[in-house]
């Protein structure tokens, strides 16, 4: 049973993580939902949009929806961040950022634990729906960090706009 192509994917997706958390450990729950310099986006969507497809990337893609997934990240929470989505400035309109940020949290354990029951050779099954970007489970795991950068520069563009100090 060999892992060493997930554990790679794996370590990527733990140094996301963490680049994205030293982004926003800083960043107060009042500026989350606001708009900066004409940004289509906030924070708020940047770091529920995350959680989300964590969830979409590792899991759905994996193993498919399953019933207790609800309890991990509601269908609501989905709906709210999922792609395609526009970012909408009424902090009503999501839960709080503190919520956001447990649900993050809780995602990226969750994925985490369910990735470890895996080995290379159970993800180099072809997805039914393939993405743009890759056609198998393993590609799926891979693409969650390069998407988290990716993430993590938009956000970090907005710290700046915020007037805070970048963090790399």
């Amino acid at each position: 049973m060999s892992r060493v192509r997930l554990d790679v994917a794996v370590r990527q997706i733990e140094f996301a993580r963490k680049y994205t958390l030293g982004m926003i450990e800083d960043i107060e729950d009042d500026l989350w939902f606001q708009q900066f310099s004409n940004c289509p986006t906030h924070i708020a969507w940047q770091v529920g949009h995350l959680a989300m497809a964590q969830y979409a990337l590792t899991m759905i893609r994996i193993r498919g929806k399953e019933p207790e997934d609800e309890q991990l990240l509601s269908k609501k929470f989905f709906r709210s961040f999922q792609k395609g989505t526009s970012p909408i400035f009424d902090a009503a309109e999501y839960p709080s950022a503190e919520e956001i940020r447990t649900t993050l949290a809780r995602v990226h354990e969750v994925s985490l634990s369910e990735l470890s029951r895996y080995d290379d050779g159970k993800l180099d099954d072809k997805l039914p729906e393939p993405h743009a970007v890759f056609d198998t489970k393993l590609g799926s795991v891979f693409f969650c960090s390069a998407h988290e950068m990716m993430h993590a520069g938009q956000i970090g563009l907005m710290r700046r706009t915020m007037g805070k100090a970048p963090v790399r």
